[in-house]
């Protein structure tokens, strides 16, 4: 009988997963290994929504590759049986008319895309419940929705199971790439022919060499539930982008709360800190970013505030590469990745599976060229 290549990835996030996934469709076994069960609600891939969305400024390649990454959610979808995406569609806001703005509608009309441009009174006027003080350019995208990520997680950790790989709950004290193996706290080894450490936030404490080029950063986000007289227009409302608050919405679909958090990152935190609990300050910082647009913030009812660690490279570009002959790294991500996790898992197993893909998928990662779909 012939022996399948061993795979052993370090993550059991969105990431760590995708790639399982993908190794297995390759024919590889694997083994995954994360400090606690997925979905892990301390990992950067836990909580109720991630966003999917074409508008991304100037960078191109991402908007291109979100094409590939709803091919590759369909893909996904129809091994788990179920679909884990609301459409909801995307406005984004600015007072000032700034360049992510006109850079991304520029960008998506280049491409074909379906934007409408919209005035303040037109916001307003498709958007009650927000205010239009102040709003110099905005936009509407019909494409764009809300990935349901901790569901997501889950399902993937039981379909990887269901074909075969094992998830094992350990610690990570050591990535020795060049044997594509790993030293657990117990002091011993878990090794494979190849290795894929997806590990998010802990990458700095693991392979400082990527940690000199991502940092990690403690986010806070607000989760709240509207008032009974706009809880139906809210499940309807699409993602808001609003750059000159500073904020992004995230509305309540499938039973999920809605959600606000902030565009800029911390660079700072440990995400081993056994107590993440936000401070009240921190929470309210968030709303006053988003009350000024959503005059009826006050009369929600607070659901809660948390905290969650990205792994941020300085331009958002994500860092998928060989460390070694036999060990890849995946970092990065920031809160943009999550949208890219399955397309990414199963570009990666496509070029271990096939060596001459290997070259080209590093700069794609980056954003800065298109790899064949």
């Amino acid at each position: 009988m012939e022996t399948r290549p061993a795979a052993l990835v370090l993550g059991a996030g969105i990431m760590g997963l995708c790639t399982a996934w993908g190794l297995l469709r390759e024919g590889y076994s694997v083994r995954v290994v994360d400090q606690a069960p997925p979905p892990n609600p301390r990992g950067s891939s836990v909580d109720h929504h991630r966003l999917i969305r074409h508008a991304y400024g100037a960078q191109a390649g991402y908007m291109r590759m979100v094409d590939s990454a709803y091919a590759a959610w369909d893909e996904l979808w129809a091994d788990l049986g179920e679909v884990l995406h609301v459409p909801t569609g995307v406005l984004a806001i600015d007072e000032a008319g700034g360049e992510w703005l006109r850079e991304s509608r520029a960008a998506l009309r280049a491409e074909g895309r379906a934007v409408t441009d919209l005035s303040a009174p037109e916001v307003t006027a498709r958007f009650p419940y927000l205010a239009g003080d102040g709003i110099a350019g905005a936009f509407w995208c019909p494409e764009g929705g809300v990935l349901l990520a901790e569901r997501i997680v889950a399902a993937l950790a039981r379909h990887v199971v269901a074909r075969g790989a094992v998830i094992e709950t350990a610690r990570a004290v050591r990535v020795d790439a060049a044997h594509a193996s790993l030293v657990l706290e117990d002091g011993s080894r878990r090794s494979a022919e190849v290795l894929v450490v997806a590990a998010g936030p802990w990458i700095p404490r693991l392979l400082p060499s990527i940690g000199q080029r991502v940092t990690a950063s403690r986010q806070v986000l607000v989760r709240l539930a509207p008032p009974p007289e706009l809880a139906e227009s809210f499940a309807g409302a699409p993602m808001i982008i609003d750059l000159s608050g500073g904020f992004y919405m995230v509305p309540p679909v499938a039973g999920t709360p809605l959600k606000i958090g902030d565009h800029s990152f911390s660079l700072e935190g440990d995400p081993d800190d056994p107590d993440r609990t936000p401070d009240p300050r921190e929470a309210e910082r968030i709303l006053a970013l988003a009350r000024r647009r959503i005059p009826a913030l006050d009369r929600f009812a607070h659901l809660g505030a948390a905290t969650c660690f990205y792994d941020v490279e300085p331009e958002e570009r994500f860092v998928v590469e060989k460390i070694s002959r036999r060990a890849w790294v995946m970092s990065g991500f920031s809160g943009h990745g999550f949208k890219f996790g399955a397309l990414l898992g199963r570009r990666l197993a496509e070029a271990i599976a096939k060596p001459e893909l290997e070259a080209f998928l590093p700069a794609w990662a980056a954003g800065d060229e298109v790899m064949a779909a």
